[in-house]
C-alpha cells in the first residue's frame, strides 16, 4: 500500500495522515464524517477488517467478513461527495452522513445514501443506512461531483 498518495475519501490529504491513520489504529476518528470517510477509503483500500470494527456490534450481521471479502474487490470506488451531515460532532453521541458514492462493478453508477453513526467509549460506529437513490449516472448528465461539466468529460471518461 503506497501511503504517500492522495486519500480517497476526497478530503485532498496523504492517505497515511487522513485516513490511514484510522486503519492502522493510530488515532479514532472524531467525528461521524470523519468515520464515513473512513470507511469510503477503507472500501477502496479492501480493508475488511477495519469495516467489520466499525461497524455497530449490535447491527453487524452475522457473516459481514465473509461477505465483504466475497465481494470488495468487485466493485472499483471512483470518487465520495459528502452533502450533508447532522449532528455527528465530537461532543455528539449520534449523528447522520448524507453522501454520493461513485461507483464501478459491471456498469457505473451512483450510490445516493444516508448513514446513522453513533459514538460510544469515545469510538464512533456505524448503524445501518437508509438507502435514498440508487441509480446509474448518464453521460450527459451534470457530474455527481458538482464540477459543473458533464459526466462523460469528468468523472465518466474512460480510463
Amino acid at each position: 500500500m503506497n501511503d504517500d498518495k492522495i486519500c480517497p475519501c476526497g478530503s485532498q490529504k496523504q492517505y497515511q495522515t487522513c485516513c490511514g491513520q484510522y486503519h492502522q489504529h493510530l488515532s479514532r476518528a472524531a467525528t461521524a464524517e470523519h468515520l464515513m470517510r473512513s470507511r469510503y477509503s477503507a472500501f477502496c483500500k479492501g480493508d475488511v477488517d477495519y469495516l467489520v470494527s466499525t461497524h455497530y456490534p449490535s447491527s453487524r450481521p452475522a457473516n459481514l467478513a465473509e461477505s465483504l471479502k466475497g465481494t470488495i474487490h468487485k466493485t472499483q470506488w471512483l470518487g465520495l461527495r459528502i452533502i450533508d451531515t447532522v449532528l455527528g460532532l465530537e461532543a455528539d453521541s449520534s449523528g447522520t452522513v448524507e453522501f454520493i458514492a461513485l461507483y464501478k462493478d459491471l456498469e457505473e453508477g451512483e450510490l445516493h445514501e444516508r448513514s446513522r453513526f453513533v459514538k460510544e467509549n469515545e469510538q464512533w460506529f456505524y448503524v445501518d443506512e437508509a438507502p435514498m437513490e440508487k441509480k446509474s449516472s448518464g453521460r450527459n448528465d451534470p457530474c455527481w461531483c458538482g464540477s459543473g461539466k458533464k459526466f462523460k468529460k469528468c468523472h465518466g471518461k474512460k480510463g
